[in-house]
């Protein structure tokens, strides 16, 4: 697992501190200078005069580009921030999905080095054939084209050597920023940047492990086993482990090469019908679903067939929260505010007390702006898009998973305009939002549910007497104790108790000045110019303790 080590481990090797550096660096360089001071952190800067390219830009183009330049972790942080509205801004997302990798690839020595280590023989034994160039490279890995035999070709992914350690050290040094920023910027603590650092370490942890992805495309090709027309690359099981993954080669054109497309004679309304009933079965039937569909994940085969290939991101959606999902967007289509606010906020995790007036307002006005129109002239990316920040206008932070279900759609629904431009994405979804509706109540799921209900409420049946017999055993034996907390009662305990306070001294007082009036007029001894020392005396204990109690009392103090 990866984990955190203290920064102050981390810069007492040299190298480490010359990354921590060069971090700030580049976040010194575009323009977050304030930033650094305000975490007094400057003091670890080089003192070399940057160059500053970021006038005209906006603060999150620079955050962009400064991940960019920070390397595979940060732009791998940026990416999968991309999609996680639930812990940065709506706005930022967006930028952030601009992210590309743009790592040069490491070199087939090291390549062959890899794979000694995971398989404990060279390639020449593992492989009939390995091609010394990748086609493809990335942050994490670069694939070559293989061959298990003469008639068997396959596609390898390598992970980049000494990536882990890399990233480890990385996340270490972005985890202690994380720390000094939550603690030394204003307003900061609402972003959670120590929550991001954890989440995105979990979230890297799986894509270091190429045995999860090699699961994801497994359970998708199981899901469409029997769609003649829905193709995904088949796992070497026998030729993968945790940092090489062996799959089929898929020859095919990608989703976006519509001039190939034509070339070939495929027809595109139909594969973008094919594509469309793809992911609406993913997310409507399975809940299980590909989280990154961009054209560079698609390739059209033969026959008009679809394949999808890079399963590093996937997401899933638990049937509670398709039906909430489904139900919102019915709450939405009869124009229902109420219902529809309702939801959502059942759905999302707000910040803090939602003004649930506002939120119908603007429910209403979502709905006369889209809803008002035939679905051919909406564009569903930028009604989705709206819908996304009237959410976050509202404080409601959506889920991770449905936020990658939400934006996958806005994905195939870009790539679907590309191929056909008169395809209207959400007629085609219609019916499975109906179906998925239906699903609920139908005879197999009410059957299900009626028979998960009998058996819990049984398996309470045959338990209960015993438990019955154990507490009411507690009672006689006296080891039962009931605990009643009030709420504020702690407060009106002290309220009362400064009061009684004030009451007894008030009475104190109130004798001291009876007793030296007494006193006084019985002139007794020691006497001074005719007048008893202990009645003054009384006296000025009384003026001195009223003027503290008048004090205690105008201040609302504790006496």
């Amino acid at each position: 697992m990866l984990s955190f080590k203290t920064v102050s481990k981390v810069t007492k090797r040299y190298r480490h501190l010359v990354r921590y550096q060069q971090i700030i660096g580049i976040i010194f360089k575009y323009g977050f200078e304030n930033s650094i001071e305000a975490m007094n952190i400057d003091h670890y800067l080089n003192k070399i005069p940057f160059s500053k390219p970021h006038q005209k830009l906006s603060r999150n183009q620079r955050i962009r580009m400064v991940l960019e330049e920070l390397g595979p972790t940060f732009i791998k942080m940026g990416q999968v921030l991309s999609s996680r509205p639930d812990l940065i801004p709506l706005d930022l997302t967006r930028e952030l999905a601009k992210l590309q990798d743009k790592v040069p690839s490491f070199s087939f020595e090291q390549v062959g080095q890899i794979i000694l280590a995971e398989f404990g023989k060279p390639i020449s034994e593992v492989f009939h054939s390995f091609e010394e160039s990748p086609f493809a490279s990335a942050s994490i890995g670069q694939v070559h084209r293989a061959e298990l035999s003469p008639d068997e070709p396959v596609a390898v992914k390598v992970q980049r050597p000494g990536i882990r350690k890399i990233i480890e050290v990385d996340l270490e040094i972005i985890h202690y920023l994380a720390q000094v920023m939550e603690k030394n910027l204003e307003d900061m603590d609402i972003f959670r940047p120590v929550k991001i650092v954890e989440e995105f370490a979990q979230s890297l942890e799986k894509e270091l492990d190429y045995m999860v992805e090699a699961a994801n495309m497994e359970q998708m090709a199981e899901q469409f086993a029997k769609e003649p027309a829905i193709h995904i690359p088949e796992v070497y099981w026998t030729h993968s482990t945790q940092r090489v993954l062996c799959m089929e080669f898929i020859r095919g054109i990608k989703a976006d090469d519509v001039e190939a497309i034509d070339r070939a004679g495929l027809d595109r309304k139909k594969i973008t019908r094919t594509g469309a009933d793809f992911v609406m079965r993913q997310v409507f039937e399975f809940g299980f679903f590909h989280a990154d569909p961009h054209p560079g994940n698609i390739f059209i085969l033969e026959n008009q067939h679809i394949c999808m290939i890079d399963f590093g991101m996937t997401g899933f959606v638990n049937s509670t929260t398709r039906e909430l999902f489904i139900d919102l967007l019915q709450g939405l289509a009869s124009k229902n505010t109420q219902k529809t606010a309702r939801l959502l906020c059942r759905l999302t995790e707000p910040e803090e007390s939602v003004n649930m007036a506002a939120l119908e307002k603007d429910i209403s006005q979502f709905c006369a702006i889209y809803l008002s129109r035939k679905l051919e002239e909406i564009n569903a990316s930028r009604m989705i898009h709206q819908f996304l920040e009237l959410c976050a206008r509202h404080g409601l932070r959506i889920p991770p998973d449905l936020f990658l279900m939400i934006k996958a759609f806005i994905s195939i629904e870009g790539v679907a305009r590309t191929l056909d431009p008169q395809f209207d994405m959400l007629g085609h979804a219609r019916p499975y939002i109906r179906a998925a509706g239906l699903r609920k109540y139908s005879i197999p799921r009410l059957s299900r549910e009626f028979t998960s209900i009998a058996m819990d409420i049984f398996a309470l049946l045959q338990t209960l007497p015993s438990d019955t017999s154990q507490i009411i055993t507690q009672i006689k034996q006296g080891k039962i104790k009931v605990s009643i907390k009030i709420e504020g009662l702690e407060r009106l305990m002290r309220v009362q108790d400064q009061t009684s306070n004030r009451i007894s001294f008030a009475i104190i007082i109130a004798s001291l000045i009876l007793g030296s009036a007494i006193v006084l007029n019985s002139r007794i001894p020691p006497m001074i110019l005719g007048v008893s020392v202990i009645g003054i005396a009384g006296f000025l204990a009384a003026a001195v303790l009223g003027v503290w109690l008048l004090v205690a009392i105008i201040r609302r103090g504790r006496l």
